[in-house]
């Protein structure tokens, strides 16, 4: 740790090597490139194990296995190879629009703009759609909706990662149990909320399977956090620390 004081710039290392490092299992999940190796392990490899999985836990009877750009095609080409079921290229991004997960609101209009649905490949088809988490649940109902409308027959969602059901407080945007749609709501509920036939999770017991260890943070899933739980949990609580003045009248 790097301290820059008026007294200069020390590097503090007593803390070093005290904790287990514990990194986000969400960044083989969605957030890192496919092509990334973090520590030693695919991101591209971690997906296609997330789908293989999947397919072990939900199969289903359908035509084609798509993915949602970006995160969720790893996923799909592993599910499509465990079930038999051939893999297609259902929706395509826009390439210039960012990501809406982390969008603070007007989602369904920004996946609009995002997303567009290939007709001639779902029209009539049964689908499975891969993606890779369900937040508010928005997001995803756009989604089914493209899909619907461009003449999909019927939409069994899996998803590879399991149901979000803790606030994060290490950098996701992730701040409240309230907003969270598994928090508040069963599988079968939220199936009928989105508008799908059927949906499927990760199961939380194998997120060691998708990187070949358990030395990870899964906090966001279980509970289970590396760390105390800060006592302000407020979003914005670095910002307004930022603009808190000091005992000399100057902006720290």
């Amino acid at each position: 740790m790097m301290v820059f004081s008026k007294d200069g710039i020390i590097s503090r290392k007593e803390h070093v090597h005290k904790r287990n490092k514990k990194l986000c299992i969400f960044e083989y999940i969605y957030f890192a490139r496919p092509d990334s190796v973090i520590d030693g392990v695919s991101v591209h490899t971690a997906r296609n194990r997330a789908g293989e999985i999947l397919a072990k836990y939900h199969p289903a009877d359908a035509d084609l296995v798509i993915g949602v750009p970006d995160s969720g095609i790893d996923a799909a080409m592993g599910y499509s190879r465990a079930s038999g079921i051939p893999y297609d290229i259902g929706l395509i991004k826009n390439k210039y629009i960012g990501r809406t997960f982390i969008a603070p609101s007007d989602r369904m209009n920004m996946v609009k703009i995002k997303l567009s649905a290939i007709e001639n490949v779902v029209k009539n088809k049964s689908l499975v759609l891969i993606d890779d988490s369900i937040v508010r649940g928005t997001t995803s109902e756009c989604l089914v909706k493209l899909l619907r409308e461009a003449g999909a027959k019927e939409i069994h969602m899996r998803i590879s990662s399991p149901p979000f059901l803790h606030p994060c407080y290490y950098g996701t945007d992730i701040d409240s149990e309230e907003h969270l749609i598994a928090c508040k709501h069963s599988v079968e509920e939220i199936a009928k909320m989105i508008g799908v036939d059927s949906l499927g999770y990760l199961p939380v017991s194998e997120l060691g399977n998708l990187i070949g260890n358990n030395d990870y943070c899964s906090a966001c899933f279980d509970g289970n956090y590396p760390t105390l739980v800060p006592a302000d949990t407020r979003k914005d609580r670095f910002e307004k620390g930022l603009s808190q003045r000091n005992q000399d009248g100057e902006t720290v």
